[in-house]
């Protein structure tokens, strides 16, 4: 018998990409704290918070495979402890104008740490996870473009206040990396961690047509 497979994570769009996949799932929302562990990477920082997601809900269902994530948008080296700003979900809309403005003109990373835990047949815990960094470049935006992307309400639940599959798509010059990873969850990433532990890992689907070129990841 196939095990169960739960996606800890309230995230709409990671539960839209895992079902683009082809995954059956069930979604039970992990509490555990999200907040950055002092003096370590973004890297670190992410997968250290998804483990701990993952766990969370693990210990509630022992009998399932847990997959948990979480994904951050920062300015800076990702693999580095020092120089690092972050950018997680805005307070309000003021928040987010800030963080539009801030990453105007810039290249920024988002980070999503992906962790798998699950339980052997012996009862011991067992756990596969790594991160993804994704560089992404935002063109200059007027103050008239960001108040009118804030007034639509979509940055206000996403890391660095934007949607990339949203109206943010028109901000972005230049994507390095794992598109897939800045909406949310790398579906590779998935792939990877979820090998000879479901059945049917399931297909990454293409990546959908953009508005600016995306490097080969």
């Amino acid at each position: 018998m196939e095990r169960r497979l739960i996606l800890a994570s309230a995230s709409p769009r990671r539960a839209e990409l895992l079902a683009a996949m082809g995954l059956r799932f069930d979604v039970v929302v992990s509490n555990a704290d999200e907040t950055p562990v002092p003096g370590s990477s973004p890297a670190e920082a992410a997968v250290t918070i998804a483990f701990s997601k993952a766990l969370q809900v693990q210990h509630i269902h022992p009998d399932a495979i847990v997959l948990g994530a979480d994904t951050m948008v920062i300015l800076g080296d990702p693999y580095q402890k020092d120089g690092v700003v972050y950018y997680a979900k805005p307070a309000d809309p003021d928040d987010a104008a800030r963080m539009l403005t801030e990453l105007s003109g810039r290249i920024h990373h988002v980070v999503t740490g992906v962790a798998v835990v699950w339980r052997a047949s012996d009862g011991r815990l067992c756990g596969r996870m790594e991160a993804v960094a994704t560089r992404v470049q935002f063109r200059v935006l007027t103050t008239q473009e960001i108040a009118a992307y804030v007034a639509t309400g979509e940055p206000m639940d996403k890391a660095g206040a934007y949607a990339i599959q949203g109206g943010a798509a028109a901000f972005v010059e230049r994507v390095e990396g794992d598109y897939y990873n800045v909406v949310g969850l790398s579906l590779a990433s998935v792939r990877r961690l979820l090998r000879g532990l479901v059945r049917d890992v399931g297909r990454v689907p293409p990546v959908p047509r953009v508005p600016f070129p995306i490097a080969s990841c």
